[in-house]
């Protein structure tokens, strides 16, 4: 552990959600500093031996070496918290104290309390310098079920680009990168960070062919990355407006989707 400014590492495979962790990292610890960034888990644990870092956020689902395995090999030497889109026994493995956990998408009020658990862990404590029986076990079961999906089908292979007529030229626009999409008419509207554009296929297939954990449909005319909300505000007549990150659009959500926010 360094005695000047704090050091830390970001791992995992998807370059957006990266970029927004570090975005929110400098919001919430300005005097923390990102060492690196690493796309998978072979590449954390190799940074990390070179870089040092005194805390690392690893995704626990990366190809290769997951990000369970990946903190294995950095045990005891920095401090870890796990990434990750599973909530459901993420908290049951990780709520033992020696670790700490934030669920996709990240919300900046749960990232500020884990910097905060971090900071005291830096004034007063190196990293634990084990793992007990219990969170060895949970970890254990939390690497098998990883290794082994619970369906035996194959997982469903979700859109990755769409295709756009933007003036004379074809677009392939990565779906990683779409903010939200909008039904008008006979066309869509794809709106992403770098512009927007019409394309023929209607919402309602579009939806089918997204990958849950990202897109959410929340009105039928509307459907948004979780990944670019920033907030929700209720209406009237249980309905909401849905905010966006670094943007001035404000979509609407309908009261067939508003069970989705009931925690805002």
């Amino acid at each position: 552990m360094t005695l000047s400014a704090p050091t830390a590492l970001i791992a995992d495979d998807e370059p957006l959600l990266r970029d927004s962790l570090a975005r929110g990292l400098a919001q919430a610890w300005p005097e923390l500093q990102v060492l690196g960034q690493a796309r998978n888990g072979r590449e954390a644990v190799a940074l990390f031996e070179r870089l040092q870092p005194d805390i690392v956020f690893l995704d626990v689902h990366m190809p290769g070496l997951n990000g369970v395995e990946a903190a294995r090999a950095m045990a005891r030497r920095a401090h870890l918290v796990f990434v990750t889109a599973y909530e459901q026994y993420a908290v049951q493995a990780f709520e033992q104290g020696a670790l700490d956990y934030l669920v996709k998408p990240v919300e900046s009020a749960r990232l500020a309390d884990t910097v905060g658990r971090l900071q005291e862990r830096l004034r007063g404590a190196a990293p634990a310098a084990g793992v007990d029986a219990a969170l060895e076990a949970a970890i254990a079961q939390l690497t098998e079920r990883l290794r082994t999906p619970a369906a035996a089908a194959p997982a469903p292979a979700y859109l990755q680009w769409l295709r756009a007529s933007v003036g004379a030229s074809l677009k392939l626009i990565p779906v990683e990168h779409i903010i939200f999409m909008r039904s008008d008419e006979k066309y869509t509207l794809v709106v992403w960070n770098e512009g927007e554009a019409l394309i023929r296929t209607p919402i309602r297939e579009l939806i089918e062919q997204l990958d849950p954990q990202v897109f959410v449909q929340v009105h039928r005319s509307v459907v948004v990355s979780l990944r670019a909300i920033s907030h929700v505000t209720r209406g009237q007549n249980e309905t909401a407006d849905l905010h966006l990150r670094g943007r001035a659009e404000v979509l609407p959500v309908s009261r067939s989707y508003l069970h989705l926010f009931r925690q805002m």
